[in-house]
């Protein structure tokens, strides 16, 4: 990252604060192995943090005191699935990268037009309870009465929508931002199939 270097620090104190996996066998080059991943990964937090901040600072948003490193351990296993590992973990970590999303998020427009057809495409997600009592089958055999009216659920709707849609735009603008990130060797991405260990795990 030119002049601007992330400080190995960082990177430590992620290593530090997250416990390493029980590794699949005691054999020293696996363990070896392992411990290079794990820095790799954390490597990419601290990167993903770091742009976050400049980002912020570009657009003039005020990011709060930082996280402790220890927050990571607090991360949701459906966040993982969802975001993968690496992006899950830099947004526990990183206040910077969670203003960041916030504000993406904010800027999305959602169409009236998407959030009705997310309504009438997932009639199953807007069963009333009454409906799931009686096991209602929602593709098929449905009244009006079964499916809570658009007006009651809209706001819940456009809210997923637009976070979803904020999610992406933070994919978007890490992998660009990234993009012109030179790493220290035995720091980059872990799942770089330049280096003959890489692993693309989520």
């Amino acid at each position: 990252m030119g002049p601007d270097a992330v400080p190995r620090a960082r990177v430590d104190a992620l290593l530090a604060a997250v416990p390493a996996r029980d590794p699949e066998t005691s054999r020293p080059e696996s363990l070896a192995r392992a411990e290079r991943q794990r820095r790799r990964w954390a490597t990419q937090v601290a990167v993903a943090d770091e742009l976050a901040r400049r980002e912020c600072a570009a657009r003039g948003l005020k990011v709060p005191p930082e996280a402790p490193a220890e927050r990571l351990l607090t991360v949701a296993g459906n966040d993982v699935a969802d975001l993968g590992s690496i992006v899950a973990a830099a947004l526990a970590h990183s206040a910077a990268a969670r203003v960041l999303l916030d504000a993406l998020e904010a800027e999305r427009a959602v169409p009236e037009t998407d959030v009705r057809d997310y309504y009438e495409r997932n009639q199953d997600r807007f069963l009333t309870p009454d409906a799931l009592r009686r096991g209602v089958d929602p593709f098929e055999g449905t009244v009006p009465d079964d499916v809570l009216p658009y007006e009651s659920v809209r706001e819940g709707v456009l809210r997923e929508l637009r976070r979803a849609a904020g999610r992406r735009a933070f994919f978007g603008w890490l992998d660009l931002a990234r993009s012109a990130v030179v790493y220290a060797h035995g720091h980059e991405h872990p799942g770089d199939p330049a280096h003959p260990d890489h692993e693309h795990r989520h």
